[in-house]
């Protein structure tokens, strides 16, 4: 083996390789987090839109929140430090509780029964 040959090999250590194909791994598995998240996002929309091309009515928006507070609530089970992600908890639920009086005030009959559906109290 001549010198240029070696001076070949060392330009790229082992090291780097493992770390390059780590980091392909990781954007294909965040990739297919984030693509799980997006189609349980469009059942819920599916599930509670009022008409075909409704996303962002009062239901479908009371039915994220509470997928998003759910999935948040385990994180923070995991990481009971996590004090950011407290905060934003609190902050969709309380958003989420606004959206349910508005909803009461409005629409009874469609308060009720998206309350019953997602399984929160009154």
């Amino acid at each position: 083996m001549s010198i240029k040959e070696k001076t070949k090999t060392a330009k790229v250590p082992v090291k780097a390789k493992t770390v390059a194909v780590a980091e392909k791994d990781k954007k294909a598995v965040v990739k297919s987090v984030a693509t799980a998240t997006k189609s349980v996002k469009v059942d819920l929309v599916k599930k509670y839109r009022g008409h075909k091309l409704d996303t962002g009515s009062v239901e479908v928006q009371i039915a994220l929140f509470s997928k998003r507070i759910d999935t948040l609530a385990k994180h923070l089970k995991k990481h009971g430090k996590d004090n950011d992600s407290m905060r934003g908890l609190l902050q969709m639920v309380g958003k989420r509780r606004r959206l349910l009086n508005y909803l009461k005030k409005k629409e009874e009959k469609k308060y009720l029964k998206l309350i019953l559906d997602l399984g929160l109290r009154k």
